[in-house]
């Protein structure tokens, strides 16, 4: 059994006890985070696909832990006019654990 889940924006594909990497969420290690925007749900034959969110779907998902990515430099510069710069970002994720998919 998965379902298509739409969370901060994204899709996600969520099976039962999948790891998922989203953004970065403001939540305590081990909270329980309900998410009711459900796109699509299969269980194996048979699969229901939402207008646009399955009514009554509902997936649970618990906080594992944050971390930042890995840094991504980005370099600008113009030819012939002395200018360049260099700036580099880290993005913030949080894992969180599928706990269970209720159709």
């Amino acid at each position: 059994m998965y379902a298509l889940v739409e969370y901060k924006g994204k899709q996600y594909k969520a099976e039962k006890d999948a790891v998922l990497t989203v953004d970065s969420i403001d939540a305590e290690k081990g909270a329980k985070i309900e998410i009711d925007s459900v796109l699509l749900v299969s269980d194996g034959d048979k699969v229901t696909v939402g207008t646009p969110y399955v009514k009554g779907a509902k997936v649970t998902v618990v906080v594992e832990d944050s971390f930042r990515d890995k840094k991504v430099l980005v370099f600008k510069y113009k030819s012939k006019k002395d200018y360049h710069r260099l700036i580099g970002h880290r993005q913030h994720y949080t894992n969180v654990r599928v706990e269970s998919i209720n159709a």
